[in-house]
C-alpha cells in the first residue's frame, strides 16, 4: 500500500474538499474494494449535505477571484499540475488500476492522458481566441470574446476515474472556470489522490479552491449539485439513462449540460480488409478495460466473405488472453467493477441465447476472488435488443453483412453514437464511410479500432451518446460564454439595417 501512502492518502479519508486543509466528511463511510481481490483498499467518509454546500459556496467564492487571473497564468497553474502528475505517474496508475481493475499499462495510460490534457490546457490558455466581424455601419468596431462561465460540476464514472476528469477541469480552469468534482463512489480514493495534487499546487501558486471535491453517498445530493442554479454548467459522463435525467434537470433550470453516455460501438470489416491489423484493433476495443470503455467494441460488422476467418482468428486470439490480477505482468484482462456488473453480463449472454445467437467461446464466470468473467463472442443479430443497449463488459456481437450501404445501416442502426470504425484497402469506400451519408457517429477511424481517442480531438458523440464534446479541438468553448461586442468610436449613432429613429421629426398628418 506505499502508494496509498506516496498519494497522500492514510486512514480514512474525507470525501469533501474545498481547497488546502478544508477537508470535510460527515456522511456515511464508502468502502473502496479492490475488484481484483475482493479486499478492501480503504474508506472514504462521504460529504454531507453541509459538506457539499461548504464545496460550492466555496467554488462560487474561489470564481470570483480565478475569472480576473489572466488566461496564461492560469495555463502555469494547470502546468504545474501537470508535473505533479508526471513525478507521480507510476503511483497514480497503480492507484487506477487497483481500484477500478484496469491492467497497470492501462492504468498509467489513464494518468498519461491526465499529462497530455494538461500539456494541450496550457497551450490552449493562450488561445482562446474570439472573432472581430465587420460593421455595416461607419466608424463602428464589433468583435466577439469569451468570458470565464461560473463554477462548473463534473461528474464521472467509474471506467475512467481520473482522465476524464482532467479532460473537462484542466479546460475549464484555463478558461476561468472553478471545478466542483462528484466522481463514482467505486473509485472515491483515485478523486481523492488527484485533490491532494490539486491541493498541493494550487495552495503553493496563491489560487486555493478553484478545485474542489464532493463524493456524497445520497443520490439526492448529486442531484442537488444538478439542480444547482449557482452552477451554469454540469458535465455528466455515465449512462445514457442517467444522462437523460441530468440534461432534463439542467435545462429545466436553463444551464447548460455536457454529456458523455452510453457507446454502442461497432467496426465493420470489409471484404477487402486487412484481417491482421482488424484482428488486433477488434481485441484491444473489446478487452480493454474488460470492455468497460465508453468506446469498447460492442459489433463487429463483416462482410460474409471474411466471417469464418475472422471469427476463427478472434476465437484464437481470445484463448491467449491472460486473465487475472492488473497488477500481474502479462495479463491482458482484469475484471469487472463489481458483482451488479457481473450479473449484468451474465444476463446479457443469457439474452443472446435466448434469442438464437450462436456463443462462439467464453460467456462464463472466472472462479476466482474477485469479479472476473471471460471475454465471449457471439454470433447476434443487429436488431435483437440485447445488441441495441450496451452491455458494459467483454461480450462482443458478431454480424454480417453483403454490401457497405448495408454495413453503415447496421453501424447506424442503433440508439448510441460514439464511435466507429472501418477496416479497408480501398479509397472510395473509405470515403463514403466518412462521408456526410457515412456514419453517424461523433468519432469515425479508418483502420484503427473504435477505442483509443487521442485528447487532441474533440471527444463525444451523438444520439444518446449525448451531443457533448470533451478534450481538444473546440471543445473548450462549452465552459465560457461568448459575448458579442459592438463599439462606436464615430459622433453619429446610426442603426443596423437602415432603420430611422429621429426623435423630433415632424409628424406625418
Amino acid at each position: 500500500m506505499e502508494y496509498l501512502i506516496g498519494l497522500g492518502i492514510k486512514g480514512e479519508s474525507h470525501g469533501a474538499c474545498c481547497g488546502p486543509g478544508r477537508w470535510l466528511g460527515g456522511g456515511p463511510s464508502l468502502e473502496s474494494i479492490n475488484p481484483a481481490t475482493g479486499t478492501r483498499l480503504g474508506g472514504v467518509r462521504a460529504a454531507s449535505a453541509e459538506d457539499c454546500e461548504a464545496v460550492v459556496a466555496e467554488a462560487v467564492a474561489a470564481f470570483r477571484a480565478w475569472r480576473e487571473v489572466p488566461a496564461p497564468e492560469r495555463g502555469q497553474c494547470v502546468r504545474a499540475i501537470g508535473e505533479e502528475l508526471r513525478a507521480r505517474k507510476d503511483l497514480l496508475g497503480t492507484l487506477v488500476a487497483a481500484e477500478c481493475g484496469k491492467i497497470k499499462a492501462e492504468g498509467d495510460g489513464e494518468v498519461q492522458e491526465m499529462i497530455d490534457i494538461a500539456d494541450f490546457a496550457v497551450g490552449q490558455s493562450r488561445m482562446l481566441y474570439g472573432k472581430s466581424m465587420h460593421s455595416e455601419r461607419p466608424r463602428h468596431r464589433m468583435y466577439e470574446q469569451w468570458h470565464p462561465l461560473g463554477p462548473v460540476a463534473v461528474i464521472t464514472a467509474f471506467n475512467f476515474p481520473v482522465a476524464v476528469w482532467a479532460w473537462n477541469a484542466f479546460i475549464a480552469a484555463v478558461a476561468g472556470d472553478t471545478v466542483i468534482w462528484k466522481p463514482s463512489e467505486k473509485t472515491p480514493l483515485c478523486a481523492v489522490a488527484v485533490q491532494h495534487i490539486c491541493n498541493r499546487v494550487m495552495e503553493r501558486l496563491g489560487h486555493p479552491g478553484v478545485f474542489g471535491l464532493a463524493i456524497p453517498a445520497e443520490r439526492a445530493l448529486a442531484e442537488a449539485l444538478v439542480d444547482d442554479p449557482r452552477l451554469p454548467l454540469v458535465s455528466f459522463t455515465g449512462s445514457s439513462g442517467v444522462g437523460r435525467r441530468v440534461g432534463e434537470r439542467v435545462a429545466r433550470r436553463f444551464g447548460r449540460s455536457l454529456l458523455e453516455c452510453s457507446g454502442n460501438n461497432a467496426v465493420i470489416v470489409d471484404g477487402t480488409a486487412d484481417l491482421d491489423l482488424a484482428t488486433r484493433a477488434i481485441v484491444f476495443g473489446a478487452i480493454g478495460t474488460a470492455g468497460q470503455r465508453c468506446t469498447s467494441t460492442r459489433r463487429v460488422i463483416v462482410h460474409r466473405s471474411r466471417l469464418a476467418e475472422l471469427s476463427g482468428r478472434l476465437v484464437s486470439a481470445y484463448a491467449e488472453v491472460r486473465i487475472g490480477d492488473p497488477m500481474d505482468a502479462g495479463v491482458l484482462m482484469g475484471p469487472l467493477i463489481d458483482r451488479g456488473a457481473v450479473e449484468a453480463f451474465l444476463q446479457a449472454v443469457a439474452r443472446v441465447r435466448e434469442l438464437g445467437g450462436e456463443i462462439l467461446c467464453g460467456g462464463r464466470t472466472i472462479e476466482r476472488p474477485g469479479h472476473f468473467v471471460e471475454p465471449t463472442l457471439a454470433r447476434s443479430e443487429n436488431q435483437w435488443d440485447v445488441v441495441q443497449r450496451e452491455t458494459f463488459g467483454p461480450l462482443l456481437h458478431l454480424i454480417p453483412f453483403d454490401t457497405l450501404e448495408e454495413a453503415i445501416e447496421l453501424n447506424n442502426g442503433v440508439p448510441q453514437g460514439l464511435s466507429s470504425a472501418l477496416f479497408c484497402n480501398d479509397l472510395a469506400r473509405a470515403e463514403r464511410f466518412l462521408s456526410a451519408a457515412g456514419s453517424d457517429c461523433g468519432i469515425a477511424n479508418v483502420n484503427i479500432g473504435t477505442s483509443g481517442a487521442e485528447i487532441g480531438g474533440a471527444f463525444g458523440g451523438e444520439k444518446e451518446t449525448g451531443g457533448g464534446r470533451e478534450a481538444g479541438s473546440d471543445a473548450w468553448k462549452a465552459y465560457m460564454r461568448r459575448q458579442t461586442t459592438t463599439v462606436n468610436w464615430g459622433g453619429e449613432l446610426p442603426l443596423a439595417q437602415g432603420i430611422r429613429f429621429e426623435l423630433g421629426a415632424p409628424r406625418a398628418d
